[in-house]
């Protein structure tokens, strides 16, 4: 199912058939009780030449964003520690970099890696563009999954950022496929897009080979000073039957429910997860964007059903 038509065809049904035919593919895959619970953490933040519209770590937008510089190893494990206490199994670290250059600095990430493995714990990083012998190395450093969202449709691309394409994000993650490691790479939803654009992008995350394990739905959060800052809200059922087709077009991935859910209900999250959605975010920073903190998701879990230490065995 990689066309437009196809798509649509599955987007459009009646919302209780679409959301009771993702169910149906979301238990034949995954225990539904199974919501992993990811950490992320921005290791070195602002300062990114890039324009990214929506980006409040973007050096061209006054957004009154402090830079910040490479955090420490040793503070770094500390934090993936504190994660996983909290019941975290995967650790996501992501720098404001155009891409890593080769030198201390990469090394230093490199070790981050290998200190969240040490752990037990999966380990993602998002650094931007990166090289055939970036990725190697990382993925000799036991990275499970790099990050790097296409963002939007090819065509709507140009909208949102000029100062990187759409096939140079593309080749970063054929660079990060042809080293073994697993892509997590989604969108954001609420930045002036179409219903077709939302549908392109899953049918270009389809043409992957193979296609990503991981699939962050983002919603936009506007950030005073960007481009964006005054994108009307996502509407809440059209990201249910976003999620709804994602879990059905990528029966084995995780469908990731990321940025955003602060300004959702715990009844519209609810929605998402029966219709597929098997993963969050916690902690009460995404990057530098607001998010729920781990009590308020703990009473989620447990209104579920679903307890903490359940999903710390089974994640």
């Amino acid at each position: 199912m990689k066309t437009l038509e196809e798509l649509k065809a599955v987007y459009r049904l009646p919302l209780p058939d679409l959301i009771f035919r993702a169910a149906e593919v979301h238990r034949k895959h995954h225990d539904v009780r199974d919501i992993q619970r990811c950490a992320l953490l921005s290791i070195k933040t602002g300062g990114c030449p890039e324009d990214c519209a929506y980006c409040a770590q973007s050096a061209r937008y006054n957004t009154g964003l402090d830079s910040t510089p490479l955090m420490s190893v040793e503070e770094v494990r500390q934090r993936a520690e504190q994660a996983r206490r909290l019941g975290a199994t995967r650790f996501c670290m992501g720098t404001a970099w155009r891409g890593p250059r080769d030198g201390q600095q990469f090394d230093q990430v490199l070790d981050m890696v290998r200190e969240v493995r040490a752990l037990g714990m999966e380990a993602c990083v998002t650094l931007g563009m990166l090289t055939d012998d970036q990725a190697r190395r990382l993925a000799q450093a036991g990275l499970t999954a790099y990050n790097h969202n296409l963002d939007t449709s090819r065509r709507h691309y140009s909208n949102i950022i000029t100062t990187r394409t759409y096939d140079d994000r593309l080749e970063t993650l054929r660079a990060v496929q042809r080293a073994g490691i697993s892509v997590c790479c989604g969108g954001i939803l609420g930045m002036g897009e179409t219903e077709d654009d939302r549908l392109m992008l899953l049918a270009e995350l389809a043409a992957l080979d193979p296609p990503p394990e991981s699939i962050p739905i983002n919603c936009l959060i506007p950030i005073q000073g960007t481009p964006l800052e005054n994108a009307e809200p996502v509407n809440g059922l059209e990201l249910v039957r976003l999620i709804a087709t994602t879990r059905i077009v990528f029966p084995r991935a995780r469908v990731r429910l990321s940025a955003g859910r602060d300004r959702m209900s715990r009844e519209l999250q609810v929605l998402c997860f029966l219709a597929g959605a098997n993963s969050v975010f916690f902690g009460d920073r995404l990057l530098t964007a607001p998010n729920p903190d781990a009590t308020e998701d703990a009473e989620l879990f447990r209104a579920m059903g679903l307890s903490g230490q359940r999903m710390r065995d089974e994640g």
